[in-house]
């Protein structure tokens, strides 16, 4: 399995460990012109839940693959987070803003898995 692919999967430990809801990978590697390889899509249900999201990724990915990320925007705001492992963007949001900006469709020709939440 790819370094990248390894990436997707501890990311996705780190939002189920907050109990993260609604994940969507979104494979953008075959198409032109994309800023990285792969969305991480999720929500929390509130504020504090994003920003617990967002720390519980970069913790999983820090101590699982030795890697930090180069960038992480909207903590404080924490009504969409968006963190930046370069092949790899997470994107965390509450509710509301993830179904106005409604990311999962912005890339059409992207492959979509949908991962089951934990109960």
């Amino acid at each position: 399995m790819d370094e990248t692919k390894k990436l997707v999967e501890t990311i996705i430990q780190g939002i189920q460990d907050k109990k993260g809801h609604g994940i969507v990978i979104a494979n953008l590697s075959g198409i032109d012109g994309t800023i990285c390889r792969y969305f991480v899509i999720c929500h929390g249900n509130s504020p504090q839940q994003v920003e617990a999201i967002a720390e519980s990724v970069s913790d999983y990915v820090r101590e699982h693959r030795g890697e930090k990320p180069v960038n992480c925007a909207g903590l404080g705001n924490n009504q969409w987070v968006a963190i930046d492992f370069v092949d790899v963007l997470v994107h965390i949001f509450v509710p509301e803003t993830r179904e106005f900006y409604d990311l999962e469709h912005l890339w059409e020709d992207a492959e979509l898995t949908e991962i089951a939440d934990l109960d």
